[in-house]
C-alpha cells in the first residue's frame, strides 16, 4: 500500500532525478462550531466528541505522532477552553487561537496559523483516521488526500492529466475523478505562497467568507501546481451530521431522536 502511494505521488524534474519532501509539521483545524451536530457540540467541540470511545481528534493525532510528526498546532475557536484537557494529554501540541472564528469561514483558522505552512500538512481535527500510512511524510508535490470516484459524487472532485498534475476542481462534484479530502501537503515553496495569498484575500480583500482552500484551488489555480495522494475507502471517516455520528456509534441513537422530536 505504501508502495502504492510513493509511485501515484512520484514527481520527476526535468533532469530525471525525483524530487521529495518531508513533512515537518502538521495543521489540525478545530475552531468551528459543529452546528450540524447540536445538541453534542453545544458544549462540546466538534472534534472532541467522543466516537466508540475515543475522541475524533485523538485518532488525527495518534496518526500524526506514527508517521514521526511530532510538530502540530492546533487552531481552535469554538469552546477553545475545552482543549486545555487536549493540551493534557498530548503536552507537545501547541494550542493557537483563531479570534475571528465566529464572524469568518476557515480562511480564518489557517490565517491564524500562516507563519507555520511550509512543508506542512493540514488537516480537520473531526474526522476519523483508521490508516496512519495516509499521513505519510514523503511527499513529491503539494496536493490533497483523495479518493478516486467512478459513479459520481456531490463532493469536491479533482480532474488530473497524465502527469498526475490537478488540472481542474469542482466544488458541485461529477461523474468521475478524485473526490477531495480535508487533509493535504505544501512543500516548503507553495507554503510561502499559501501565507502570502492568504495575506492578500483576508487582510487586503477581506475575503473572510471562504474556504481556505479555495485559495490554492480557486483564487490562484495557476500558481501551484498540485498534485493527489491517493487513499481507499474506509482510511478516512468524516462525520458531518448527527445521523452520520450514529452510524458510527450507535450510543448516540437516543440523542438522535431526542433532536428528531424536539
Amino acid at each position: 500500500y505504501k508502495r502504492q502511494l510513493s509511485h501515484c505521488a512520484r514527481r520527476i524534474s526535468k533532469r530525471g532525478k525525483i524530487m521529495t519532501h518531508t513533512i515537518k509539521r502538521a495543521i489540525i483545524m478545530a475552531a468551528g462550531k459543529g452546528t450540524r451536530m447540536r445538541p453534542i457540540t453545544n458544549e462540546i467541540p466538534k472534534p472532541l466528541v467522543k466516537v466508540n470511545g475515543k475522541r475524533m481528534i485523538d485518532t488525527v493525532i495518534d496518526a500524526l505522532y506514527e508517521q514521526g510528526i511530532q510538530e502540530i498546532y492546533v487552531v481552535v475557536g469554538y469552546l477553545k477552553e475545552k482543549f486545555s484537557e487536549l493540551k493534557a494529554d498530548y503536552p507537545n501540541i501547541t494550542i493557537v487561537e483563531n479570534p475571528y472564528f465566529d464572524t469568518a469561514n476557515n480562511i480564518s483558522s489557517l490565517y491564524a496559523v500562516r507563519d507555520h505552512l511550509e512543508e506542512a500538512i493540514i488537516l480537520d481535527g473531526d474526522q476519523l483516521i483508521f490508516n496512519s500510512d495516509i499521513l505519510h511524510p514523503e511527499f513529491t508535490r503539494s496536493g490533497y488526500a483523495c479518493i478516486p470516484v467512478e459513479n459520481g459524487t456531490d463532493e469536491w472532485l479533482m480532474q488530473v492529466n497524465t502527469d498526475g498534475v490537478v488540472t481542474s476542481c469542482s466544488r458541485t462534484g461529477g461523474e468521475k475523478g478524485w473526490q477531495l479530502y480535508s487533509i493535504s501537503r505544501w512543500t516548503k515553496e507553495d507554503g510561502q505562497k499559501l501565507k502570502h495569498h492568504l495575506e492578500i484575500e483576508f487582510e487586503e480583500k477581506k475575503h473572510h467568507d471562504i474556504y481556505w482552500d479555495d485559495v490554492a484551488m480557486f483564487c490562484y489555480p495557476t500558481e501551484y501546481e498540485m498534485g493527489i495522494h491517493p487513499m481507499q475507502q474506509g482510511d478516512i471517516v468524516e462525520i458531518d451530521s448527527l445521523e452520520e455520528l450514529v452510524t458510527m456509534d450507535a450510543s448516540y441513537q437516543t440523542l438522535l431522536e431526542e433532536a428528531h422530536y424536539e
